[in-house]
């Protein structure tokens, strides 16, 4: 998918968007709440403002916290490609010179290690790191799948890791196959890939592990050109579609008994700033839009998502740290940091 057509501005509506009480005559900018139900926030645009000529971001991935309780954010600026925040915004550490394409950003706990894995575009690579940024492990382009010719093919978005260290590499922006190898890096399977059956995937730009069901973990896997998740097995099986329509969504997020995802843009306003931010519950259920319309079905399916308040330009990943506050990294937005979100409910 060609990312440079994500251009423009974006509509405003009214709904989803609250005040509280006592900001009723002088609103400001730090006050504005979003969200529906038990899942509205109070966003704060300034949390992570930082010398932009020491340390630059050009599009702002994704990020994750580590068990330190440090923020960690992924850019494909080189002067800084990983930037280490505490949760009140203060700069802690900046490392990366070398990933020109730094996308994906997945932290796994390996023995009691913390690592990295960074999905680079620009190299077709994945790199495993220690949070010092030393190199622990490069994964090429798959030839071992026999679906790829040459490295070009290939341009992994984002990967998630299981409890016994197999990896699952999400090619969102190559032939969306689901590449499986196990912790050295052994090929193992791959699955999804284009095509017009249900298991297969257009755009598969995320992925992640849902360990909920704790008898029954599942693969969810971003379809974001269909507007929907794709839930599949370890070993690659189908299980079924979650669709979202409108939503062009971005990577899941799993924290508690709820998935979290920024969504890029909407349907109804393609190529243009309408992103928002979706929140599920463990039933795979809307229940709250963050710049979003109020959740609302017909039947079994949500209706048409879309922005309602232009809070975020391309919102590109999420990340929910141990107090529960919201993190939201964005693409395309002006070389924007990253905004907090904190719970009010």
């Amino acid at each position: 998918m060609n990312r440079r057509k994500f251009i423009s501005q974006s509509s405003i509506a009214a709904s989803g968007f609250l005040y509280l009480p006592s900001m009723l005559k002088t609103p400001k900018k730090e006050d504005l709440i979003l969200g529906h139900g038990n899942k509205r926030y109070r966003i704060n645009k300034e949390w992570s403002q930082l010398d932009a000529a020491k340390y630059p971001v050009k599009d702002c991935h994704e990020m994750v916290q580590d068990s330190k309780g440090r923020i960690i954010l992924l850019t494909n600026e080189t002067k800084n490609n990983v930037i280490f925040y505490d949760k009140k915004g203060k700069l802690i550490n900046t490392w990366g010179h070398e990933y020109p394409g730094a996308h994906g950003l997945t932290l796994f706990n390996e023995n009691g290690h913390e690592v990295l894995f960074i999905c680079d575009n620009n190299r077709h690579q994945v790199i495993k790191t220690n949070l010092d940024g030393k190199v622990l492990m490069t994964l090429d382009y798959p030839k071992e799948t026999g679906q790829y010719t040459k490295a070009d093919e290939y341009i992994p978005t984002e990967t998630a890791i299981t409890s016994n260290g197999d990896i699952y590499v999400a090619d969102g922006y190559g032939k969306d196959f689901i590449i499986q190898y196990d912790h050295k890096g052994k090929y193992i399977r791959h699955f999804g890939g284009r095509g017009d059956k249900e298991e297969n995937l257009l755009n598969a730009h995320g992925i992640c592990v849902d360990y909920r069901e704790k008898n029954n973990p599942t693969l969810i896997v971003t379809s974001r050109q269909q507007n929907a998740f794709k839930r599949f097995t370890f070993d690659g099986k189908f299980i079924n579609t979650i669709s979202l329509p409108g939503a062009w969504v971005c990577r899941p997020v799993i924290n508690g008994d709820y998935l979290y995802s920024a969504v890029l843009q909407s349907s109804s306003h393609v190529n243009e700033q309408s992103g928002f931010v979706t929140i599920l519950d463990k039933n795979f259920k809307v229940v709250s839009n963050l710049a979003g319309n109020d959740p609302a079905y017909n039947g079994n399916i949500p209706e048409e998502m879309h922005q309602t308040v232009k809070a975020f330009q391309y919102p590109h990943d999420v990340c929910i740290d141990d107090d529960q506050n919201m993190y939201v990294a964005q693409w395309n937005s002006g070389h924007v940091y990253p905004y907090k979100l904190e719970p009010i409910g």
